[in-house]
């Protein structure tokens, strides 16, 4: 019989197949030999699926490169294993001292008071199966059949980028968070998601239907229900090709009012197939993810920037510096062990205690800003002080420019509003620009973690005072003439956008694949009728 369980909507989109479950890897227990061939062969293992990581790792670019890069560190980190290596020479099995310890491990993350560590328990377990695996010789990259709802209790980075989502499908956890980044991973695929459905997820068989707006699964659905959902799904698909149709023509609400389309990127490969006539230019360029290997390379910083730059014309590029902390771990930059990150040193808050690297960005961007329009955009910024240091450094590098005979540009210089003191005092701040980072200034204002699936439905960026805040640097930005743009999320949500441009938005920047769609939302908006005030 047709039942329906309820979870929490993760990616957007409607997924009709039969359920493949993802049962934790257990394998055959070994028969423990000697302390040193139980410990080679556990060293081996790991090596093995280090390996395997770094090469999945290789063919991924942007976020996901960056997730599957932790787990490589992780393993590559010697401490990980050590307390399993203990266990074997007490004479433990190789499999059995490496689950204990990772055991310890994950609980260790899962039951922590914050969210970054809650939300990383996903690659302690990515990586504790892939060891196993490699223990017992098992094929950890076995494929998903395509066109299948994936049903477990939390999925693996690395098993989602190994899966060929061409063919439809969708994702179904009893765990997971709509901020975790294989939801993250979900959204820039298109891929549908519901998570957080609970112990259910042991009980789903048969043919499902999964509606990731509205986070239904529906179990053994009558024909009746998978034609309706098939009528939405190719509802959903018509919507989006005839927007497709007209991703090259300007944003106008119905009252005629021109709202700026802009882009996010993470990777140069973000803007593959995105004709540069269908945007504004780039809204956020989110340089952990397209530098973070060369941090300390200056000449790489500077050709990643200048392709940017050459790809958008003289539309604006503008780069926001180095974002590490928070969720976004970098070794040896961030610091490590801090009891809640996202308020701790991430952000502007870490590049002036780096200055040295800090600055080899600056002068990075400075020397491409001769290929284009760029603008220089801070994270995290608190105080006017986090500004006006970050000026004189940005000065700085530009005499020493001017000294060696560098060519350069001077950008102008911008802050994200993602504090909610800032976005209440944003007459305190000499930017030439304000950008709302609506994700993170919705988490701090709701008092709801990003990753914590628990209170996701807290995170409303639509909440009365999320939006009063809102309302409130838009209204700043008209009195001063400054463009006030919003590059969260929030900017690429068909049923928040009217909402955003009730506020005061006339600016937003969105991932790549929502372009289109966020166009389409935006021209159905009469800015003439008036919505309940923000």
């Amino acid at each position: 019989m047709e039942r329906v369980i309820s979870g929490i909507s993760a990616s957007s989109g409607i997924g009709i197949g039969p359920a493949f479950s993802l049962a934790d890897l257990t394998g055959s227990a070994r028969t423990a030999g000697d302390a040193d061939s139980e410990a080679k062969a556990l060293s081996s293992a790991v090596k093995k699926a280090a390996l395997e990581i770094a090469e999945l790792a290789a063919a991924q670019e942007g976020e996901a490169a960056e997730i599957l890069g932790f787990q490589v560190a992780m393993l590559e980190d010697d401490a990980l294993a050590e307390e399993a290596f203990a266990l074997i020479e007490t004479g433990a099995a190789a499999d059995q001292a490496w689950r204990t310890a990772m055991a310890v491990e994950i609980d260790g993350y899962q039951s922590s008071d914050d969210d970054y560590f809650r939300a990383r328990a996903a690659d302690l377990s990515d990586i504790r199966d892939r060891v196993l695996a490699a223990l017992f010789g098992v094929e950890s990259d076995r494929p998903l059949p395509q066109g299948s709802i994936i049903v477990a209790d939390d999925l693996k980075p690395s098993q989602f980028l190994s899966a060929d989502w061409t063919g439809g499908g969708a994702i179904v956890l009893g765990q997971g968070s709509p901020s975790s980044h294989v939801a993250m991973l979900a959204r820039a695929r298109s891929v549908p998601m519901v998570v957080g459905i609970g112990e259910a997820w042991h009980s789903l068989s048969g043919p499902l239907v999964v509606d990731g707006s509205t986070g239904l699964v529906t179990v053994k659905p009558s024909e009746a229900t998978i034609l309706e959902a098939k009528a939405k799904s190719g509802d959903k698909a018509r919507q989006r090709q005839e927007a497709e149709q007209h991703i090259l023509e300007p944003a106008v609400t119905k009252d005629g009012t021109l709202i700026k389309v802009m882009v996010n990127v993470a990777a140069l490969s973000d803007l593959e197939g995105l004709p540069v006539d269908a945007v504004d230019g780039v809204g956020l360029t989110r340089t952990e993810f397209l530098v973070e290997q060369a941090l300390h390379d200056e000449d790489a910083q500077a050709a990643d920037y200048t392709a940017l730059l050459q790809w958008a014309g003289q539309k604006p590029v503008t780069i926001r510096t180095f974002d590490a902390g928070g969720d976004k771990p970098v070794k040896g930059y961030t610091v490590d062990g801090e009891s809640n990150p996202f308020l701790g040193l991430r952000g502007i808050r870490l590049s002036l205690m780096h200055k040295d690297v800090f600055k080899i960005q600056l002068r990075a961007i400075l020397r491409a800003s001769m290929q284009g329009n760029a603008k220089i955009m801070l994270p995290m910024v608190t105080s006017p002080a986090d500004l006006e240091n970050a000026r004189e450094l940005l000065h700085a590098c530009r005499d020493e420019l001017i000294s060696e005979g560098v060519l350069h540009a001077l950008p102008q210089f911008g802050i994200m509003v993602e504090v909610p003191a800032v976005a209440l005092s944003p007459n305190m701040f000499d930017a030439a620009f304000y950008s709302i980072g609506s994700n993170d200034l919705t988490q701090y204002a709701t008092a709801a973690g990003r990753d914590n699936a628990a209170s996701a439905k807290w995170a409303d960026v639509a909440h009365p005072g999320v939006l009063a805040m809102i309302a409130h640097v838009a209204r700043h930005g008209v009195a001063t003439g400054k463009e006030v743009s919003l590059c969260g999320d929030a900017g690429g949500d068909p049923a928040v956008i009217g909402k955003l441009l009730h506020a005061g938005i006339r600016a937003v920047s969105v991932a790549p694949g929502l372009v289109a769609m966020a166009k389409a939302a935006i021209r159905a908006v009469d800015l003439s009728v008036r919505e309940e005030a923000a």
